[in-house]
């Protein structure tokens, strides 16, 4: 007969700021964070139910001995960013007597790193979670479970926990309809996380979910947070029609957000179902504008289009994108910081999420890298010291001269994110998004709406002075434009409170590393093997 358990999940610190902590926005809207652990709560609905779970996320409130002394057992663990103070958690619970359990895709991709905890749970919870508590049961206080790769059932997943959440501490919530990816990025670990055939929640499902979040009273900002929302169309064109109908019967509690292929602008269809479903915002990884570095990386789908005409499409269709760029590739040229911020430019990209490339744990890339005797040691290391891709990427030797990468990049962030420049690409996107589709205003109780449009933006220009000008002026060309224009404006200027600021802060580290290589021996280029000259063929 299983017994009751105290269960103690600790959600581990980010361990340096990034472009993704929205900091000072999150302070300007009166949170803690811009999102939720939404893993640890659907691990913690797969639990036996007289078992008693408590959350507390390490990024909102703090933790003392007394939760220490309720549990039973701690569970934690997370992504890379949080490998400094998942490491620390272990050490604090080993320190305390008690148990403690490691997961996460970290974790999952760099389980020697991790070997203080007392267990591993490696993997997709739902193909090992069982085994996992069935040991626990028996008696035992160590073990490694590792999950089938790529065979979880989700349409067996659980409701999320959503119970454990304070929902006043985040800017948004997440919920997730499929996992996994169709392309072959070699610099990504989702497909070697997941796998590269999307697995997607049934339609009933996630009306559970969507139904638990509404009766419990949330309204705002709901993002999917799939590895590619597309990756599995036809299950999509199912659900989305069905999606569309449940926010009109509900008068649109939810406004949602996603992350998708660019190929999304490829398929009118899709476009005009997420538009009714109100989708307002899109994350699309787009990486480089250049065609040879788009082949060498293997994300080919980039290259059978022009990319700002498919983000125009996008815009068409009433949904903002936000982007990522990666800067350091092999195969860049000379020029690619103008071509770059060129394109930025032309897309009308507000948020670019620019970062340097970092070798993951477990990807082709890193596989790659380490054939060629290119890795540096303790590359599936965090630094101590906070650093993420943009202060910290490049943890491989480069094929292009260092000083050359750093110098794009910093480039790249200093125009991009100059206060006239991204004032100019908010106001240009709102001639280009045509919100006629998606519901103007935000649903009642929604905490986007908790101080207004004119507050907003003089807070955001009182902590930036060189910002006043350029987005004033925006904010008055779009609020003549039409109310709901002003209103997403006002969201990217709210962002900008982070991102300016940020941006800043990385081109001081990255002057910093450009000084450090000045002090540095000369070394001679690295070259490369055969494999690595086909590899850039």
């Amino acid at each position: 007969m299983p017994n009751p358990c105290n269960v103690l999940m600790l959600y581990p610190l980010f361990t340096a700021e990034s472009f993704w902590s929205f900091g000072e926005s999150c302070k300007l809207m009166g949170v803690r964070r811009p999102a939720a652990p939404l893993g640890l709560i659907t691990v913690a609905a797969m639990l036996p139910k007289d078992w008693t779970v408590r959350l507390i996320d390490c990024n909102t409130a703090p933790f003392g001995d007394e939760d220490l002394a309720w549990a039973d057992v701690v569970f934690t663990g997370g992504m890379l960013s949080q490998q400094v103070d998942t490491l620390r958690l272990i050490e604090l619970c080993r320190a305390a007597g008690k148990p403690v359990v490691v997961g996460g895709p970290d974790p999952t991709s760099s389980p020697h790193i991790y070997e203080r905890a007392d267990f591993q749970v490696l993997g997709e919870a739902e193909g090992v979670i069982e085994e996992f508590i069935a040991a626990w049961d028996s008696g035992a206080r160590s073990g490694v479970f590792t999950a089938p790769k790529f065979q979880a059932d989700v349409t067996k997943t659980p409701v999320p926990r959503f119970d454990l959440l304070k929902f006043e501490d985040y800017l948004y919530l997440g919920v997730q309809y499929s996992r996994g990816c169709p392309f072959t990025c070699e610099f990504c670990d989702i497909i070697e996380l997941y796998g590269r055939v999307p697995r997607t929640k049934t339609t009933e499902q996630m009306f559970v979910e969507l139904e638990t979040l509404y009766q419990m009273g949330y309204r705002g900002h709901l993002d999917f947070v799939d590895d590619n929302f597309i990756g599995n169309k036809k299950s999509l064109r199912q659900f989305l029609p069905k999606l569309a109908e449940w926010q009109r019967a509900h008068g649109y509690p939810f406004e949602l957000s996603t992350e998708a292929s660019v190929n999304l602008a490829d398929d009118p269809e899709l476009l005009e179902l997420m538009g009714a479903a109100n989708f307002f915002g899109i994350f699309v990884g787009i990486e480089s504008p250049d065609p040879a570095t788009l082949v060498a990386m293997r994300k080919k789908q980039n290259t059978r289009r022009n990319i700002a005409e498919s983000i125009h499409k996008i815009y068409a269709a009433g949904m903002l994108v936000t982007a990522g760029f990666i800067v350091g590739f092999d195969s860049e040229k000379v020029a690619m910081a103008d071509a770059m911020v060129d394109f930025i430019e032309e897309a009308a990209i507000p948020v670019c999420m620019v970062g340097l490339l970092y070798a993951l744990p477990n990807t082709q890339l890193t596989r790659r890298l380490a054939r060629e005797g290119r890795l540096h040691p303790g590359h599936d290391l965090t630094p101590k010291v906070g650093a993420d891709q943009c202060m910290g990427g490049i943890n491989f030797d480069p094929v292009r001269p260092l000083r050359d990468i750093l110098r794009d990049y910093k480039t790249v962030l200093e125009r991009v994110y100059s206060p006239a420049a991204y004032a100019s690409r908010i106001d240009r996107l709102m001639t280009l998004l045509d919100r006629s589709k998606q519901r103007d205003q935000l649903a009642e109780g929604d905490i986007r709406a908790r101080i207004g449009a004119m507050e907003t933006v003089h807070r955001v220009v009182t902590a930036i002075p060189e910002a006043r000008g350029p987005l004033w002026q925006t904010f008055m060309n779009c609020a003549k434009r039409d109310t709901s224009s002003a209103r997403i404006a006002v969201q990217m200027i709210a962002a900008y409170a982070h991102l300016g600021p940020f941006s800043r802060k990385v081109i001081d580290a990255i002057d910093a590393r450009l000084a450090a290589l000045d002090d540095e021996t000369v070394t001679p280029p690295v070259t490369i093997d055969a494999t690595a000259a086909r590899h850039l063929a």
